[in-house]
């Protein structure tokens, strides 16, 4: 094991200044050679508590994780730190894995990540024996309890590697477990010696709201709209709904796509790389979705059904935000949602996990029934006490203080739903309650019902409010079908005959912002004012970014960079290198391309350029620097191409590196600048070959072109001018 300091690694590789709690002890606990149970939020940094020792220790950190859809995204996001790490699943031929494992062998690799299935497979286990293995991390460690919500027979493999390194340090990592799952992964994988670590199960930066589904469509449209843009995932209870549901949202002129196990593998990998890549906004999928996806800039997740536990409701809705930053976490929820759980809860053979099933089903239904704070009631789920009076981040509370008793007005909407006969749906009763003339009141004779127009001081959205909120307290009950009615529940029936008392939350009209307190969060740490604008073309950099190196936008950089960028507007390498996420690697990268960027934007929108820039040197004092404005820099750069003078050459009189010229160039060519750059192609048969790649493999990545040719022939800037003067020719495919 080296000797470089865990803080230190923290900043050159990650790009963090400090750690988040318990990461720091966690971390010190592995490199003490002892084994950890760490108990996180998703989102809560577990990964780091076992990347980072990865890097100081001599040998391999072996990863095992159910998650296979998720490998390559956790391998891409490392190489970007320059951190060697690969994986190995069943995605890969033999040849591939063969190659990974002779990597291993030759000491290129730090992490390697793997199935929990491989470990059945001797010879891997042989090869594993053969090489230093220094860690053991186990993701998803919940998987290995029949207590959990998602076990998988694959993780009892687990004792077996604990057997055949019983010296090597085990570190396991859950979001989502109970106290007495906790306590059966420690028995299950042999950790009464090791240390536990709970961090808190709270998300800060996520809301909570639950929505009466009655009439839902508006609100989810509002939802969806305030979100324009944004990666959202919604959750349905049957692959037909998520048809249907991505269908309408298409009609709606949203993009929208399902995703279910009924699709077939190909249709189901373009989905979630095109959701993945920022190229679909809004996935509606079951939860055969969302396991795999490592996207940290999720700012929607809807349920459009109840799910099943709260442990899966806490793990679909941690799929918000995992950046730290503000996102909606909404369930639209009917009491007759319960009818399609149990059915699959029936159909359990072994009568303990069936009751068992059942008792998690009761612990969903009564939180999105609850008159208090969500957020207490899911956190002492997982023995997690909370104290406060008002978290602030869900309906309830940012609605609290404002019941009323409701005891009156709940009588009248079950009677009308009585006498009515118990066959109309929602909008019918509250026309009868209002004292409609619709015609369909006067054809079924409910004028002359004792019940017609005894409602009329409350609106019409305020009145679908209560309902939902009857319906959410079991009063009342909706059927399915097309065309859902409204019935009185046996408990409603009881609420009228002994004459009970009810308090619920005061209806406010129209939209959802007010009257579901959804779209409003506490604000966050992460949540600072920036620039908008600068973050969209920020978010468009990122993007060209990651196609040309073909990997998902947040490998090269996470939200919470890009709007530190936005809101501190960084002029220099300097200044860059203090952005959040930022690392050596990463600053060398990808600092230039960026910083042109924001130099652009300032000039374009009269953002004047720094006067001074604070610069500390390594005595700890403060000094100032002058810097003139300039320009248009694309201008510059354009006259200086036209004098016939190198990318070196304008690099250096400009005092920029190569890397932000050509990038220059780039965007020029991309808007249609006529450039002179003749003098800066390769030779005349090495550009024909570049022509030839970019139009075998297609021009929007890089990647594939480079390896068409051979990485060892040609620079990664050479493809970049070529493709900038083949597009000004007219000579790339489209």
């Amino acid at each position: 094991m080296n000797d470089s300091a865990p803080l230190a690694i923290l900043k050159s590789r990650f790009g963090y200044d400090s750690f988040w709690s318990p990461q720091e002890e966690i971390i010190a606990n592995v490199l003490a050679g002892r084994d950890s149970l760490a108990l996180m939020p998703t989102g809560g940094g577990k990964s780091l508590c076992y990347q980072l020792p990865a890097l100081i220790f001599d040998g391999i950190t072996l990863v095992i994780s159910p998650l296979i859809a998720l490998m390559k995204d956790q391998v891409d996001a490392l190489n970007s730190n320059g951190i060697a790490a690969r994986f190995i699943n069943s995605t890969l031929p033999a040849s591939a894995i063969n190659g990974v494992q002779e990597q291993v062998r030759r000491g290129q690799v730090k992490i390697l990540y793997v199935a929990p299935e491989r470990l059945a497979v001797p010879g891997f286990r042989r090869f594993l024996s053969a090489v230093k293995l220094s860690l053991i991390a186990i993701d998803e460690a919940h998987c290995i309890s029949e207590w959990g919500h998602d076990f998988r027979p694959d993780y009892r493999n687990l004792r077996q590697l604990r057997q055949d390194f019983p010296s090597v340090p085990v570190i396991a990592l859950t979001a989502t477990a109970t106290p007495q799952v906790r306590d059966d992964i420690i028995v299950q994988l042999g950790l009464q010696q090791g240390q536990v670590f709970v961090s808190s199960f709270n998300r800060p930066n996520l809301s909570y709201s639950v929505l009466p589904k009655g009439d839902y469509w508006m609100r989810l449209l509002s939802l969806l709209r305030r979100h324009m843009h944004q990666s959202t995932i919604i959750y349905c209870f049957s692959r037909k709904e998520t048809e249907d549901l991505a269908a309408d949202l298409k009609a709606e002129g949203l993009s929208a796509r399902p995703y279910h196990a009924g699709l077939d593998g190909e249709t189901r990998r373009r989905t979630q790389e095109e959701f993945v890549r920022d190229r679909v906004p809004i996935i509606v999928a079951t939860i055969a979705f969302g396991m795999g996806i490592n996207k940290p800039d999720i700012r929607l997740v809807v349920h459009h059904s109840l799910p099943k536990s709260l442990e899966a409701y806490y793990q679909e809705t941690g799929r918000a935000g995992r950046d730290g930053l503000p996102s909606e976490c909404v369930l639209f929820f009917a009491y007759a949602d319960k009818a399609k759980q149990d059915f699959f809860i029936n159909q359990i053979e072994d009568a303990s996990e069936r009751r068992n099933a059942g008792l998690k089903l009761d612990k969903m239904l009564e939180f999105a029934q609850l008159p208090t704070c969500r957020r207490r009631f899911l956190l002492e789920y997982f023995g997690e006490r909370w104290t406060e009076d008002n978290c602030g981040g869900c309906d309830v509370c940012l609605r609290s203080g404002e019941e009323f008793d409701a005891t009156e007005i709940a009588q009248k909407i079950l009677s009308a739903v009585i006498r009515t006969g118990e066959r109309f749906g929602i909008t019918h009763v509250i026309r009868v309650l209002r004292g409609s003339r619709d015609k369909r009141i006067l054809q079924f004779g409910h004028r002359q019902l004792s019940v017609y127009g005894i409602a009329r001081d409350y609106t019409r959205p305020q009145l679908r409010d209560i309902i939902g909120q009857l319906e959410a307290r079991g009063l009342l009950m909706r059927s399915d079908g097309e065309y859902p009615t409204l019935a009185v529940a046996p408990s409603g029936r009881e609420f009228l005959r002994e004459r009970q008392t009810l308090a619920l939350l005061r209806p406010t009209d129209p939209d959802v912002d007010r009257d579901t307190g959804a779209g409003r969060t506490r604000k966050t740490p992460a949540a600072t004012e920036y620039d908008e604008g600068l973050f969209e073309e920020l978010r468009a950099l990122r993007r060209q970014l990651a196609d040309a190196r073909d990997v998902p936008p947040f490998a090269i950089l996470w939200d919470v960079s890009l709007r530190h960028m936005a809101a501190v507007v960084p002029r220099s390498m300097e200044e860059f290198s203090g952005i959040t996420g930022v690392g050596e690697v990463k600053l060398e990268q990808y600092g230039p391309r960026f910083l042109e960027v924001i130099r652009s934007y300032a000039e374009a929108n009269d953002r004047p350029e720094r006067t001074s820039v604070v610069q500390r040197s390594v005595g700890g004092q403060e000094r100032e620097r002058r810097q003139p404005r300039r320009g248009n820099t694309y201008d510059i750069t354009r006259e200086m191409l036209s004098q016939g003078l190198s990318i070196s050459q304008i690099a250096r009189q400009r005092g920029m590196v190569e890397t932000t010229i050509i990038g220059h160039i780039e965007r020029m060519a991309d808007r249609g600048v006529a450039l002179e750059l003749g003098h800066l192609l390769p030779a005349e048969e090495r550009l024909a070959r570049i022509e030839e790649a970019f139009g075998v493999c297609g021009s929007a990545f890089f990647g594939p072109v480079w390896e068409f040719l051979g990485v060892e022939e040609f620079t990664y800037d050479e493809l970049r001018l070529a493709r900038a003067y083949l597009l000004q020719k007219g000579r790339l495919p489209d």
